[in-house]
């Protein structure tokens, strides 16, 4: 019984379906309307700002300031001769231009080392997005795709079932069977109807999930073609992954440069010990009236020395607290890269066990249909009974099921294994891509 060559298209009447034809196209469209994916841009960009703060730390700063006042002024004067007094209004303004060019601050140069390796970290963030996108792609996809085919094996295993509790009628009809053949066959075609409904259900859940990645509902989706034979990975060594994952996975680069921005974070907090030296430029210009109406102007350039002397112990708590923070970050550095051995092992085993897995399911399968046609063969003679047959098919069917299962946990192991080593992207879809029909 060959059910894999079509896998009917189910097709439900809700506006705004769109076809996808394979699972690259899906992966586009969800690039494009996925919004983690969407949010994880956004995070990448406002990362990159951190560049260029830490940057201006560096740079020189100038200030404007102006003023302006009205004046009102009692005035008496006393001479040897005689004696004055009046009030006068007048109005006085002013502004001034201050430069700061920072020539030596220690914590300015470690804040911006800093916001290279936090710009750094966003860009690797979003690569792992990409990837947990193609990861969740892929998934939703399979899904979908395994949703299918339960719904198409329940419909067959139904009409095969059907069959037989029409052949159990008409032979208890006529005599040759008991009443228990028609009662089982009832009983199995009655279960299976339950199980349609369950895996129609969950073939919808599975469409809604791939509708909420690429916001349009796929009216049919490329199954695996006949043709799908896994590979081993390359090189066939566990321990040469678990190598390359230690240097290029990006949840272990993420962490060490945490581990980096930490220690440069101790560093800074000890630099608040340290004296700064600026270079300060000003000019002002000032006008005020009255009596003696005058204006001035001034101009300085020099360099300004700053020694903190005590500050209320909050620099000496600002060191500690960065030194507790870079033993975290340090830890938490030997944590992902014991996970990231542990995930490298698992993926790798999952395709090695994935390979093994189909093959033993094939030959199951051939089995299945060997011990089905044998079973019918023998209900015809006498040597076996209707039961027989329904157990026969229904082996048959969930053997096909767990073949297909298998056969898409390989891909994504595959495609985990290539995440965990950190060179998972749109070519190794493409390849998984390529299995499809």
């Amino acid at each position: 019984m060959k059910l894999r060559p079509i896998i009917p298209a189910i097709f439900l009447g809700v506006s705004g379906w769109v076809q996808a034809a394979d699972l690259l196209e899906t992966y586009h469209a969800a690039q494009g309307n996925d919004p983690v994916f969407a949010a994880a841009r956004a995070t990448q960009q406002a990362g990159q700002e951190k560049l260029s703060q830490g940057r201006s730390l560096l740079m020189p700063s100038v200030n404007l300031n102006a003023n302006t006042a009205y004046n009102n002024q009692d005035a008496t004067y006393q001479g040897f001769l005689s004696s004055a007094s009046g009030s006068y209004s007048y109005n006085s303004h002013g502004y001034g231009v201050t430069l700061v060019q920072p020539l030596f601050r220690q914590q300015n140069w470690l804040a911006y080392s800093e916001s290279e390796l936090q710009a750094s970290q966003a860009e690797m963030q979003l690569k792992i997005a990409e990837q947990d996108l193609i990861l969740r792609v892929a998934q939703a996809y399979f899904d979908v795709l395994i949703a299918q085919d339960s719904v198409q094996l329940v419909n067959a295993q139904k009409t095969a079932i059907s069959e037989q509790l029409e052949q159990a009628k008409r032979n208890f009809e006529v005599g040759s069977a008991t009443i228990t053949d028609t009662l089982e066959a009832q009983a199995r075609f009655d279960l299976t109807g339950a199980q349609e409904i369950a895996a129609q259900n969950n073939l919808e859940i599975k469409r809604n999930a791939l509708q909420q990645l690429i916001s349009a509902m796929p009216k049919d989706l490329k199954p695996l073609g006949q043709e799908f034979r896994p590979e081993m990975p390359q090189p066939a060594d566990m321990e040469k992954w678990v190598d390359a994952a230690q240097m290029n996975n990006l949840q272990l680069a993420i962490a060490q440069a945490g581990a980096e921005v930490a220690d440069k974070e101790v560093a800074r907090n000890r630099g608040g010990h340290y004296p700064t030296v600026d270079m300060v430029a000003n000019y002002s210009n000032s006008n005020t009236g009255g009596i003696m109406p005058n204006t001035t102007t001034n101009r300085s350039i020099g360099v300004q020395l700053n020694v903190p002397l005590f500050q209320g112990g909050v620099v000496s708590s600002k060191w500690r607290e960065a030194e507790a923070n870079h033993e975290r970050a340090r830890q938490e550095l030997e944590n992902a890269r014991r996970n990231v051995v542990q995930q490298t092992r698992q993926a790798y085993l999952g395709v090695v066990s994935g390979i093994a897995q189909v093959k033993a399911l094939q030959q199951a399968l051939a089995s299945s249909e060997s011990v089905l046609e044998a079973s019918k063969l023998g209900q015809e003679v006498g040597v076996r009974t209707n039961l027989d047959v329904l157990n026969a098919q229904q082996q048959l069917f969930s053997t096909r099921l767990d073949l297909y299962q298998a056969q898409y946990n390989y891909l994504l192991s595959q495609l985990r294994l290539k995440q965990a080593v950190g060179s998972l992207g749109e070519d190794d879809l493409s390849k998984a891509n390529q299995a499809l029909r």
